[in-house]
């Protein structure tokens, strides 16, 4: 059972009650003819392949709150688009599939690179973006939940309970993160444990007193992919296309709502999913990359906020980051022994190494700007842009949309 502990910037809310969930969901039902649920899933065409997905949509076929889920599916081709339409055929409620790979959808992107609004680079942040889009065009949300598609022990309880802090009225959040233990045998979650956490407890000491900061210390699982919000916050929000996609989230929360509106929730008591190879080698792939796109995107936030890094800034942080990482392995190797998990410390220290080179590919990529955005556009910006946005977005939905006769009221 979890801790009822409230620290640091934001509301936590614990998991104090594991058998909640028909409750949640009975509750959830009745206001969701005034509070309407939207649910987005980035999902590759391979996940559909997964005994991960099929659990996941069982589950979902049970719900029966949710005003829309859009399936924003990538890298598939027309019988795989076909396919997973099939597959989806069991969920309740409106259902639009967003076939990135479509001609509407392609066309709809040249035209927004014409007028000078970049769509960005093909990935969960471009998925994710152009869902909220699709969502706010139809105007059906007031809120707009997010999880991931490879969970392999998903349960709705998780969706419930992610949904549920943004959509009742007797709350008061705009935003809500979800976070979990990963664990099966092991502790699982490197990148937060052994990356982000270090390298930001690393940077208070150059960069003392900065409120993001603090505000990210706050997370339980900063790097979580499941979130709820409000949807007038996806209008708003600007987000990177890559691997900094969660920590450019929690960037743009922080600078559009108040920390009283913000709260992280215990979504489940363990949570897997597919696991990315370290790629201690390679720095285009796994976690390696990763690791590199999240230091970046952070380093941008705090030159954003005024804390610009220097070259000379950078030794300093290495150093206080492997420091940092490697006591944080004696940390979790306590935890892992009283717990009776495998800890192979060599494959930790291992980790920290890797990411500490990748932490110095993301400073040689910052400092090449440290000014540099790379992030999607707002869709306020874009329907500037491009007037007629939701009418292109709306038309590319409906012709990769389910038919309406196989939808279930």
């Amino acid at each position: 059972m979890a801790d009822f502990h409230q620290s640091g910037a934001i509301t936590t809310l614990h998991r104090l009650n594991a058998d909640g969930h028909l409750r949640l969901e009975r509750e959830l039902e009745n206001i969701s003819d005034r509070v309407a649920i939207g649910l987005v899933l980035p999902a590759l065409y391979s996940e559909f392949q997964t005994p991960a997905m099929r659990g996941i949509v069982n589950e979902l076929s049970k719900v029966r709150y949710l005003k829309h889920i859009i399936v924003a599916l990538g890298r598939a081709n027309f019988s795989q688009y076909q396919h997973a339409k099939t597959f989806l055929e069991d969920l309740a409620g409106s259902v639009t599939i967003l076939w990135i790979d479509s001609d509407p959808i392609q066309q709809l992107f040249r035209t927004l690179r014409r007028n000078g609004v970049s769509p960005g680079p093909d990935g969960k942040g471009r998925s994710c973006w152009l869902a909220y889009g699709y969502l706010l065009a139809t105007g059906s949300c007031d809120v707009i939940a997010v999880h991931d598609c490879d969970i392999k022990n998903y349960n709705r309880d998780l969706l419930a309970r992610l949904c549920y802090p943004v959509a009742s009225p007797d709350l008061n959040f705009d935003f809500c993160k979800g976070y979990y233990a990963r664990i099966t045998g092991c502790l699982h979650g490197r990148v937060t444990r052994l990356f982000l956490t270090p390298l930001v407890r690393a940077l208070h000491s150059l960069a003392p007193g900065d409120g993001f900061l603090r505000f990210l210390d706050s997370f339980r699982y900063p790097l979580a992919g499941e979130f709820a919000m409000k949807a007038d916050l996806a209008r708003i929000n600007r987000i990177p296309g890559d691997w900094g996609l969660e920590v450019g989230v929690l960037s743009e929360i922080h600078r559009n709502c108040n920390v009283s509106r913000i709260c992280q929730v215990d979504l489940a008591d363990s949570y897997d999913h597919k696991h990315q190879a370290l790629s201690a080698t390679d720095f285009s792939t796994g976690l390696g990359r990763m690791a590199t796109e999240i230091a970046r995107c952070l380093l941008h936030t705090l030159a954003a906020g005024g804390h610009v890094l220097t070259p000379d800034d950078f030794d300093t942080l290495e150093a206080r980051y492997v420091q940092t990482a490697v006591e944080m392995v004696d940390r979790y190797y306590a935890d892992a022994k009283l717990n009776g998990l495998e800890f192979n410390r060599h494959a930790e220290e291992l980790a920290v190494s890797v990411f500490s080179a990748s932490l110095r590919n993301g400073a040689r990529k910052y400092l090449a700007d440290p000014f540099a955005e790379d992030v999607l556009p707002s869709w306020n910006r874009v329907v500037n842009a491009v007037p007629d946005v939701c009418d292109r977005l709306m038309e590319a939905g409906e012709r990769t949309s389910r038919p309406a006769s196989l939808c279930v009221a």
